[in-house]
């Protein structure tokens, strides 16, 4: 069976990502990282995706990017607005991505996986640089020229089912493959129990995404 890396976050496109991963065949490792954002129950999610997913192992990575700041979900004195936003929002985390596909790059390469696979999506999203598919395209190309792998002869593959489905066919296509939906965590700012806060931009896409898809949103809101 062909292995692979998944990178889940807890949220709604990275458990359908996974869920995509496990229907065309491979055998899943998930990735996960606790970066200094502002709450750990994305986490918890992912661990409750990742367990009903049956992935061969799923992984916990600290990097505390709260360290350079400059975002609101690593620093606590920048407000996470609860309004439309124009531009590139105070939400994107420099560098994430990036990141988060080098660390997972290195899994990949000790595991003798080829195949990667994030949840990025250019179409609902926030406007963040990093869920580009230009983006993508030249970390795939720094992956075969960076690694033991690509130098003598394989092909690393970055997978991003989603980069191009608006949220509401994100959630059809989950729906579809039986992914429970009550696991996933998308707000920003949940609460301690998780529940959301209805207001913030992810909170908006996940809402908007499922009235279009004609399903019950089974988030719990404050």
């Amino acid at each position: 069976m062909t292995i692979c890396v998944v990178l889940l976050s807890g949220g709604l496109d990275s458990a359908t990502t996974l869920a995509i991963a496990n229907d065309q065949g491979f055998e899943c490792y998930a990735l996960s990282f606790f970066y200094g954002q502002r709450h750990s129950i994305e986490l918890e999610a992912a661990r409750k995706i990742a367990s009903s997913a049956s992935v061969k192992e799923h992984r916990v990575i600290n990097i505390d990017l709260s360290e350079f700041g400059g975002s609101a979900l690593t620093d606590h004195e920048i407000e996470v607005p609860e309004g439309p936003t124009t531009g590139i929002p105070v939400t994107y985390v420099p560098a994430r991505n990036t990141v988060f596909l080098s660390l997972g790059l290195a899994w990949a390469e000790v595991l003798g996986a080829c195949d990667l696979f994030i949840g990025v999506n250019a179409v609902d999203y926030s406007g963040y640089p990093d869920c580009r598919e230009e983006f993508i395209r030249e970390f795939e190309k720094l992956a075969n020229l960076a690694t033991r792998v690509g130098v003598e002869g394989s092909r690393f593959t970055v997978h991003t089912p989603l980069i191009e489905l608006p949220k509401a066919d994100i959630i059809r296509k989950g729906l579809q493959l039986g992914l429970d939906y009550r696991n996933t965590v998308s707000c920003y700012q949940p609460n301690d129990v998780g529940a959301a806060c209805g207001r913030c931009d992810s909170c908006r896409i996940r809402k908007e995404g499922f009235q279009s898809a004609g399903a019950v949103d089974p988030t719990p809101y404050y």
